[in-house]
């Protein structure tokens, strides 16, 4: 079946976009923002599975749910929306056919910017 788009994940970073929990870095800062493994294993320890894959805007309905293996295009670091893991994850979208989450990662840029000015 392939990559979809996870709708939770959605609602959740768009909510998060309008509570002001947003990071307006640039693009290149992912690479330094992004968690860890070591963290999003934390994460995964003390908020669960379904918790996890609210960060990821795709998901693979083909993988087990409790893997780390299911999701993709994570767009935040646990408490805030990055602006920077949002492009990253909308170029890397674009670039594997992925043209639902691109979208939706180009409409929550959209509205990261809007909120900005």
């Amino acid at each position: 079946m392939g990559i979809e788009l996870n709708e939770p994940a959605l609602r959740q970073a768009r909510s998060l976009v309008r509570d002001g929990k947003v990071v307006r870095d640039d693009r290149d800062a992912w690479s330094e923002a992004a968690p860890t493994a070591d963290e999003e294993n934390a994460f995964i320890e003390r908020d669960g599975w379904t918790a996890y894959s609210h960060w990821h805007l795709g998901k693979d309905p083909d993988e087990d749910p409790r893997t780390k293996q299911a999701y993709s295009f994570p767009y935040g670091d646990f408490r805030r929306v990055h602006r920077a893991g949002v492009i990253s994850g909308e170029s890397r979208a674009g670039q594997y056919d992925h043209l639902e989450i691109r979208d939706a990662l180009r409409a929550l840029l959209e509205l990261i910017d809007a909120d900005s000015s």
